[in-house]
């Protein structure tokens, strides 16, 4: 399968502005007037990602991500349109979001994305999918497609400048 480098349709983009003052930031990652129609968040969580190591490439069924890279740390972000019904299927795109370009986004379902922490420093993204894990309770299968083991995977990081 491949991928070409493009711009992918239902993925959201959004700076997010850091006010500075003497005591430190602030930056409000999402608000319910900013949110596409329909995406609503259902749970969130931060995770710690050491330099050198990414998380996925993975997908999901059902399941939208809203990302926020703040810093601190700099990451390659990896997206692949897998939706077959998608006008932009099999296009792929690459995004440095961090501390330096700090950003929200929203991957919607069917687009396989990872991401890979760049810096010398471990790196923090939190996310609110719109989707509880593994369901109310924890009671139901992950909705996970995962490609990282996969050797003949389409997906790779050093896919994404070709």
């Amino acid at each position: 399968m491949v991928f070409e480098q493009g711009d992918i349709e239902g993925v959201v983009v959004r700076p997010l502005p850091k006010f500075s003052d003497e005591r430190g930031w602030l930056s409000e990652f999402f608000r319910s007037d900013e949110l596409p129609n329909g995406f609503l968040p259902a749970m969130g969580y931060i995770s710690m990602t050491k330099p050198g190591v990414g998380r996925g490439p993975h997908e999901h069924r059902g399941q939208a991500d809203l990302f926020c890279f703040l810093g601190p740390g700099e990451f390659v972000l990896a997206l692949w349109d897998n939706r077959p019904n998608s006008p932009t299927h099999k296009k792929k795109t690459g995004l440095f979001v961090g501390e330096k370009n700090p950003c929200a986004v929203i991957v919607p379902p069917g687009v396989v994305h990872g991401y890979k922490c760049i810096s010398d420093c471990p790196g923090w993204v939190i996310n609110c999918p719109d989707q509880l894990y593994k369901g109310p309770g924890k009671s139901q299968p992950v909705d996970e497609i995962r490609y990282e083991a996969d050797p003949d995977s389409p997906f790779s990081f050093d896919s994404i400048g070709q």
